[in-house]
């Protein structure tokens, strides 16, 4: 008897299955019945075969093992390097500190925590060339990374943290002098997504975001950058979109003679995720962190159920780590590398995903640039039409949020635990250019049950 299983069947190919489908069919179309086209203009077919591949190569994009990552923001370092050493003792294996300001004593923040076996990333709301010198300085420097974004601050906010001139002067800075750290620059693609962009646009903006670094550091960067990414719940897309921003950094870098690593971070996206039913939330952070990991990214930071609309609490962060733990542990997720190579489908959305993000990011290069697009309000306005599309698709029931807009518990109520804010905020001032707004699906129609509880 044959040792593999299959020597006894046949092969078939792809012509044939598609015969044997219409045949089944019994005279429906097969192009209205069973291909779907996406947000993205991608049509997606009912089997994918590697006669498809043919004259084509497989993309295998290197990925490495992912960590658990435990978010904490900084208001005290003392409160907040007891909440990471705990976090490390329950699991965690990298920490992102979001640092509220300079004064933050960087040595009380670090204080028994491993940094030759714990990567630490470190995202500050100022911009300070001197707590980045501070940081270079430390031992295990190249273990930490520090998210410098003057430019999705500028996307995010509307004005630079000083202005054009200072913010590149103290970014120079950061980069070429602390050339200890692990990283010194990044590229917050999370914002464009939880803004409404749809995954090709992501991809491109994230490309040409870099791009603009790229082209001010010319080749004297020499250090990785790291990608800030949000994914949302089309599960096989959001493999599909972290393989392609790989081969498209790549693609990039190997253009400019730079390092083609490529560091991924990344949370689950907040535009899905609901006050009302909020245990769903839990679902979708499953199944986002999921399609983080398949994808290759390096590290995993989930979301709590319940931050949309409670403070930091302890059994919310216990919960979400412990789905990673979960997920690592016990389904086997942190086994295997490179899980998503080799499956057809996959492979065919990484590919046009690439190929579509890649002619928007020509066409931004030959409009001016990121930047320039930026601020005469074209970023913004493709965002906002993709985003417009996607909230109406939401509020016709053709895109589900179980809980919300469909199958909601009427006897739900949330009024008197809202410990925080969990809509967009907005405050008159004036800014440099528009910035780009982060909104929830669900907003409106929480909003509108909140006022008849």
């Amino acid at each position: 008897m044959s040792s593999n299983l299959f020597d006894g069947f046949t092969p078939v190919n792809a012509k044939a299955w598609k015969q044997k489908i219409q045949a089944d069919l019994k005279g429906a179309d097969y192009n209205d019945t069973l291909v779907w086209n996406t947000n993205e203009d991608i049509n997606v077919k009912p089997f994918y075969h590697s006669n498809h591949f043919e004259d084509k190569t497989l993309h295998h994009i290197p990925t490495s093992q992912w960590f658990v990552g435990q978010s904490i923001f900084v208001a005290n370092a003392d409160a907040a390097n007891k909440k990471a050493v705990n976090a490390i003792e329950r699991g965690a294996e990298s920490i992102l500190f979001t640092i509220a300001e300079p004064s933050i004593a960087i040595e009380t923040l670090l204080q028994n925590i491993d940094l030759s076996s714990t990567p630490i990333y470190i995202k500050t709301q100022f911009l300070d060339a001197e707590f980045t010198n501070a940081l270079n300085k430390l031992p295990n420097a190249d273990k930490i990374s520090v998210q410098t974004d003057i430019i999705g601050h500028l996307a995010e906010t509307g004005n630079w943290f000083t202005d054009l001139s200072k913010d590149h002067e103290h970014l120079n800075t950061i980069v070429n002098q602390q050339t200890q750290l692990k990283s010194t620059l990044s590229v917050d693609v999370s914002l464009y997504q939880n803004a409404g962009a749809t995954i090709v646009q992501q991809l491109a903006y994230a490309l040409a975001h870099a791009n603009e670094y790229l082209n001010h550091f010319n080749d004297t960067l020499k250090q990785d950058i790291t990608f800030t990414v949000s994914v949302g719940t089309n599960y096989f897309f959001e493999i599909a979109k972290l393989r392609a921003l790989r081969l498209l950094w790549s693609t990039l870098a190997s253009e400019y003679n730079i390092p083609q690593t490529c560091n991924i971070v990344a949370y689950p996206t907040r535009r899905n995720k609901t006050i009302y039913d909020y245990n769903t939330n839990m679902l979708r952070t499953s199944t986002e962190c999921m399609s983080a990991i398949l994808g290759g990214a390096n590290t995993v930071c989930n979301l709590p159920y319940d931050a949309l609309y409670h403070k930091d609490n302890e059994f919310g962060e216990r919960i979400s780590r412990n789905q990673l733990l979960i997920l690592k542990k016990e389904s086997y997720f942190g086994d295997v590398t490179n899980a998503s190579d080799g499956s057809y489908y996959i492979e065919n959305l990484t590919e046009q995903l690439a190929e579509k993000a890649l002619d928007i990011f020509k066409s931004i290069e030959n409009g001016g640039g990121f930047l320039q697009q930026l601020k005469d309000g074209t970023i913004q306005k493709k965002i906002k039409i993709a985003a417009n599309k996607e909230q109406e698709q939401f509020n016709t029931g053709e895109l589900v949020l179980l809980g919300t807009n469909k199958h909601p518990n009427a006897n739900d109520r949330m009024k008197d635990d809202l410990e925080l804010y969990p809509f967009l905020k907005t405050n008159a001032r004036k800014t440099l250019i528009e910035p780009i707004l982060q909104k929830r699906l669900a907003e409106q129609i929480e909003q509108d049950r909140l006022k008849t509880e």
